[in-house]
Parts: C-alpha cells; structure tokens; sequence
C-alpha cells in the first residue's frame, strides 16, 4: 500500500520538527560558546552572535583543571562501560534463556531499580564507600556507576538475546558444538551490536552523572567534568554563562564523536530483533 503525498509530507514535517527538538539545545549551546558578554547580557538574545568571539574558549582553555577533568570523565566512563558489559553479558544470557525463580526475582530487582529513588542511597552509598577506603577515588566512583547502570544495561541486553533465534544454538548444538563454542561463535557476533547499544548507554551515563560525583569526589584533582562545569555557577544564582557554553560544549565533543564513530554499530543494535532464523 502507497503512502499518499499528504501522508508522506506530513511524515516529514513531523521528522523535522522532531530533529529541531533535539538539535535546538546544541545549536543554542554553540551559540553562546560565540557570543561576547554584551550579547549574552542582552534581554532579547539573538540565535546567532553578531560579533563571534574565541574569547569564552580562552577562558575555558586557561581554566588548568580541564584537562585533568576531561580525563577523570573519560577513564571513569570508559571503565563504567566496560565492567557493565562484562558483567551484564552472562546475566542477559541467562536471563533470557532459562526459566528459573532466580530469573524472576532478577527482573523484579531491575523494574524496582528503575523507580527507586536514588537520592535515598547517597548516604549508604557514601557509608560503605568510606568504610572500605574508596571514598574520594576514581574506582569507588566506578563501581557506584556500574551497579546503578548494571539493572537497566541488564534489561536491555537481554532482549537483545532474546532475539536471537534459539534454532541457532539448537542446530550448533547438534552439530556437536560446546556451549563455550556456541557462545564464541554465533551468540557473540550476533550480540555485538546490541553490546555497542548497551556500552554506549552505560558510557552516557557515567560520563554525564553530576549528583553521585559530587557526593563521592572531594579532592579538585579527581573532579569530572560535571563537577567543573559546577563551578562557573557562583554565589546567589550568578553564573558567567559564555564560559561555562563553551566549557560545555568541549566536555559534550567527546561523546558525539564516540556516538558518530559507532552510530552504525548503534542503529543496527536498536534493530537487532530482525535477525531471521
């Protein structure tokens, strides 16, 4: 069945407006990484600066703990990443494929997970952390980062197994293969994408997360990003907004250009349910 003109133009009015939603912030926040002071004092600011300016960057780049800040993001993101997945993988595996209490008691922990509210664990959280000496360090942020990440990760992995023709494993099973060989050769390559899906969200999401640092990281030094962006937010509310535009949009380049490197890997995971037996 044809889709009508009518159909089809409204179809791309409606995608427009939807990539304008989500591209307008990021135009904004470039916007005022350019503008001079006198612009963004303005009551009625413009889209576009009228006299672009380097001079918010220079303010950025002469700030000395960028650097160490983007680093301490960049470590504890990819490290949140990677320890989510490795352990989210045998878990969705087994979740998805055997019925068991324990599966049933698994993904009510991850739908409980989801609605809990985390502001009630950040005094826990920081208890145990200094009992066992990882209070102000980069591995105690990581391992707060993998739990709250791992439930969610959790799901989403396993319905990327699910997916997975069980005749695969059946017929390699048949054939004489091992459950490790099963795994190694068909179950791993047909995963990856959802694996590229299931990083991505985890390393959004540690490299983002603002409340959890700011409780845990004390030493200046150790700061993420989120923390230094913080701190262009000065007493009552005043906020030297050109700078902190332009700090933002530099701590924002590193995870569009992880997303536009593997977007392929990505956009084939959200499809993974296609696979045919």
């Amino acid at each position: 069945m044809r889709t009508s003109p009518g159909v089809r133009a409204a179809q791309y009015v409606a995608l427009f407006g939807y990539v304008v939603f989500l591209g307008f912030p990021l135009l904004w926040l470039v916007s005022t990484a350019f503008k001079p002071p006198a612009e963004l004092s303005q009551l009625t600011p413009t889209l576009f600066p009228v006299d672009w300016t380097w001079s918010n960057f220079q303010v950025a780049f002469a700030e000395s703990q960028l650097p160490g800040a983007l680093r301490n993001s960049f470590v504890v993101a990819v490290a949140t990443a990677i320890i989510t997945t490795l352990v989210a993988l045998p878990a969705a595996y087994a979740i998805a494929r055997y019925r068991s209490a324990v599966r049933n008691a698994t993904i009510g922990w991850i739908l409980i997970s989801q609605v809990f509210p985390f502001i009630l664990i950040v005094i826990p959280v920081f208890i145990v952390l200094k009992q066992i000496g990882l209070i102000n360090t980069l591995p105690g942020l990581v391992i707060v980062y993998v739990v709250w990440a791992l439930p969610f990760t959790l799901w989403m992995l396993q319905g990327y197994v699910a997916a997975i023709p069980r005749d695969l494993e059946e017929a390699a099973s048949t054939d004489g293969a091992n459950r490790f060989v099963i795994l190694r050769a068909i179950i791993f390559p047909l995963l990856l994408p959802g694996l590229v899906a299931t990083s991505m969200f985890a390393f959004i999401n540690a490299w983002n997360e603002f409340f959890f640092a700011l409780v845990i990281i004390q030493d200046p030094a150790l700061q993420t990003a989120p923390l230094l962006l913080a701190r262009y937010v000065g007493a009552e509310g005043s906020v030297n907004l050109g700078p902190l535009a332009a700090t933002a949009l530099i701590t924002t380049l590193p995870s569009l250009i992880i997303f536009s490197i593997i977007q392929r890997k990505l956009v084939s995971g959200m499809l993974s349910g296609s696979v045919k037996g």
